[in-house]
């Protein structure tokens, strides 16, 4: 076999989560999903851990994990969101990368990636390291097997950040082929460790401008004797996949890969590497095309799937290479996007790239500020502060206290107090976020109020915060703000970095005191238990009190707030009232003596009771200062909470409103549309919000398909524009729920001892959600359920037709009702 495919997806989003909660917030241009990372989950990660096949007809013939069948890597931050948010799809990419290893010779497709995405040839050499170190360690952990190759962010290299790589064990990446300079066959190899070092050195071939051979591997001699192998993927079928539409169609994938291999003799490997997004995100059902491309190449006699570790080891280089530095693969100057005013970028406002230059002198200063300080007090309690940090990944990892308890013994000079203890992690994770802060996004796009720059700002702000804790570094946010300062944005309303900053993120920061307010404001609408986790903050419920009188609600009591990352620990008293709206008053201090604990109790109980509602904000500012709290200050997640609650009686006035105005008018409505004229603006606009709650009602439910067809025709008939991505989300939530039910269901082996009236009305409402779904106007996400639908044909198919076969009503019944909804999920059934 000579002819080769490799196809890689770089799987990646920035880390997204509140320095101080440690969770992803809402994003709102993520709606109708939670956040980004949710959202590109539901359209290209998982949805990859289970593409569709389909036949001539359209129907699905198979589900395949096309991760099992390429090459990829997956950013670390978003695996362990993943974990956490969406554990099936973390679960799909780990086998996918035991059942790749199978395919492939024993080597694995997944590669590792440097952990947050820095630009490593603009990173310091500590930070090179402990990127790559993080890398490897996080992959280890959860694909639990050392990485054989690592994807450098935005494939930005120079010699230095090869020779971190090779140093630490990693044997190759990959890189665009315009970062190679020139290459040549490698010498006799004489001592046969691989280097070509016996024989005369051919001359080099200048390969500048994408002209090297992206079909073989290439051996990169750096300057410590040590070497790594390098691929450069093939830049057009790379481009027509990621912008030119390559993705419409699977089979024209298919053929442009088969024609990318070159005349030479000799194996050959046709590779190409994009953004996975492509695959689901940036194009619609790219997966399906990738899925269909990968199964016909599977089908072709003489071409062989491969990753980029099973290659190497049947055909180590026998070219070796040297690169272009300070290079990448999205950027034409080298690495200017990521510190210039150089014009690359995705042209969202059309305006300069100005600011870049002065948001890393910014960030700079703050890392070159903090690392010698660091050192310094680190070392006080610590054998060696760089290692520490190196092996700090493995708390990051697991913060049980048995885990940090031997963590500490091997780098601790001595056990620590729970101070010290304390102090100890307060600088460990002041140089994680000294690392998160130069995570490559922030500077990728053309706008420095974007959220991905707003976000490396928000991580620099947790290591001022943090310095000040724990260093002895006096001014160093206003010298920060000062360089920030000379970062021009695009937008009036915010001239520049520092206004930037004060806007969008201090909003954001969050403390001990914040915490207690926020479980003081939302703890009017909700009923905590007595020990609740918000973020990464444990809050203890020591004592509280609640009354009500009509609208207005007062709250008090005494809480612990601990952190679960520092293990620091505070204990607060709070106040707070509800006047009705939106309007809060909260206020919060550390907890005092009883007697001036039950004085504050006494006194707002006293004013509230007998409803007098000025002296109880009297009595709150006399207790808590005027320094308040207010809805405002809540956490993002549960303020659009609490505002659906606080606003659900508004919404519904006005709602009611509508639908008065559009049923008292629909006949006439239907009279003109009937003829054909038009539906004045004020109608059309209560048709469209009545319709389109109701729509969304009614799909959230138990969906009547009378119901929802009903309200389609009203649609149609009056010219209302539906709601698509929102009534879309809503009816995924149903069919998810119902799923998962089924799923509980046909996991247990009783179930399948009988077929009754339970099992038979199961059915029935899966069957129903898919009937409404052929029936709506907009294109509906059947995913899950037919995942489960291939699930159970696997793994229950067979033996439900040998039990039918010898007799069995229930599991013939059991037979019959599967093969019927996987037809009616689009399945063909053979």
């Amino acid at each position: 076999m000579e002819r080769y495919v490799c196809v890689h997806g770089h799987f990646y989003q920035p880390p997204r989560e509140n320095p101080w909660l440690e969770v992803v917030e809402q994003q709102d241009s993520a709606w109708p999903f939670h956040d980004w990372n949710e959202r590109i989950t539901a359209e290209c990660y998982g949805p990859n851990t289970s593409a569709r096949i389909l036949d001539a007809q359209e129907r699905i013939t198979r589900l395949i994990n096309n991760y099992a069948r390429m090459s990829f890597n997956v950013g670390p931050t978003l695996l362990a969101w993943m974990r956490d948010h969406a554990p099936e799809v973390h679960a799909g990419i780990v086998e996918a990368d035991r059942r790749s290893a199978t395919r492939f010779g024993g080597h694995g497709s997944a590669m590792a990636q440097v952990y947050n995405h820095a630009i490593l040839p603009l990173a310091n050499a500590r930070d090179q390291h402990t990127q790559v170190v993080w890398g490897l360690y996080d992959f280890e952990r959860r694909f639990g097997r050392p990485a054989e190759g690592m994807w450098l962010a935005e494939t930005a290299a120079d010699t230095a950040t090869l020779e971190v790589l090779a140093a630490n064990g990693v044997r190759f990446t990959v890189l665009s082929p315009y970062q190679a300079a020139a290459v040549r066959p490698l010498p006799a190899d004489r001592d046969g460790d691989g280097d070509g070092d016996g024989g005369p050195e051919p001359a080099w071939t200048d390969v500048t401008g994408g002209q090297v051979d992206p079909t073989r591997p290439y051996r990169v001699r750096l300057p410590s004797g040590r070497h790594l192998d390098v691929f450069f993927y093939d830049a057009r079928v790379s481009q027509a996949v990621a912008f030119e539409g390559l993705l419409f169609s699977g089979d024209r994938l298919a053929e442009r890969l088969l024609h990318a291999f070159p005349d030479r003799q000799g194996p050959k490997l046709v590779n190409i590497a994009t953004d996975g997004e492509s695959y689901g995100h940036h194009h619609r059902h790219g997966e399906m095309a990738l899925a269909h491309a990968l199964q016909r190449l599977s089908d072709t006699d003489d071409v062989r799937l491969t990753n980029y570790a099973e290659f190497l080891a049947l055909f180590p280089p026998d070219h070796e290479a040297r690169i272009v530095e300070n290079s990448s693969w999205s950027c034409a100057h080298g690495v200017e996007r990521w510190r210039s005013d150089c014009g690359c970028t995705n042209g969202e406002t059309g305006g300069h790239q100005a600011w870049r230059a002065p948001l890393r002198d910014a960030l700079d200063l703050l890392r070159d500020e903090v690392g010698p300080a660091y050192e310094r007090a680190a070392g006080r309690l610590l054998h060696d502060p760089w290692a520490a940090r190196d092996h700090y990944i493995e708390i990051v990892h697991d913060r049980s206290p048995a885990h940090l308890r031997t963590w500490l013994g091997r780098h601790a000079r001595r056990p620590l107090d729970a101070a010290e203890q304390v102090e100890v992690l307060r600088l460990l994770e002041l140089q994680r976020h000294a690392m998160l802060m130069y995570t490559s996004c922030g500077w990728f796009f053309d706008e420095l109020s974007r959220i991905e720059t707003v976000q490396v700002l928000a991580y620099a702000a947790r290591v001022v915060e943090l310095a000040g804790q724990v260093l002895d570094l006096p001014d160093l946010e206003e010298r920060f703000l000062t360089r920030l300062a000379k970062a021009p944005s695009n937008l009036p309303q915010f001239g520049d970095g520092r206004t930037v900053y004060e806007q969008l993120v201090m909003p954001t920061r969050a403390n001990f005191r914040k915490v207690a307010a926020h479980f003081a404001i939302s703890g009017l609408f909700r009923r905590y238990g007595r020990k609740e986790r918000l973020g990464c903050y444990e809050v203890e419920r020591v004592d509280e009190h609640r009354s009500e009188a009509g609208r207005a609600k007062v709250g008090y009591g005494r809480i612990t707030v601990r952190s679960s990352v520092t293990l620091a620990e505070n204990s607060y008293e709070y106040g707070v009232m509800h006047f009705g709206d939106h309007n809060f008053l909260c206020g919060v201090r550390p907890a005092g003596d009883e007697r001036a604990y039950d004085l504050m109790c006494d006194d707002l109980a006293a004013a509230f009771d007998e409803a007098n509602f000025p002296d109880t904000i009297r009595r709150l500012d006399e207790h808590f200062g005027r320094d308040a709290y207010s809805l405002r200050d809540l956490f993002r997640d549960e303020q659009r909470r609490l505002l659906d609650v606080v606003l659900d009686t508004t919404l519904s006035d006005v709602e009611s409103t509508y639908r008065s105005v559009y049923r008292s008018r629909a006949p006439l409505m239907r009279f003109l549309a009937g003829l054909d004229a038009k539906v004045p603006p004020a109608l059309r606009s209560a048709a469209e919000v009545v319709v389109n709650a109701e729509l969304r009602e009614a799909l959230s439910g138990n969906p009547e398909p009378a119901r929802v067809q009903g309200l389609i025709e009203e649609a149609e008939r009056f010219r209302v524009s539906l709601d698509a991505d929102g009534l879309a989300h809503a009816y995924a939530e149903s069919l998810s729920r119902v799923t998962r039910a089924v799923e509980r269901a046909l996991d247990d082996d009783e179930t399948f001892a009988v077929f009754g009236s339970d099992q038979r009305a199961v059915f029935a409402s899966f069957a129903t959600l898919v009937d409404i779904a052929e029936s709506l106007p907009f294109e509906i996400d059947l995913g899950r359920a037919q995942n489960l639908a291939w699930r159970v044909r696997r793994e229950r198919g067979d033996w439900l037709a040998q039990r039918a076969a010898s007799g069995d009503e229930a599991a013939r019944n059991w037979a019959e009702a599967i093969d019927a909804l996987t037809q009616r999920l689009g399945f063909a059934i053979s």
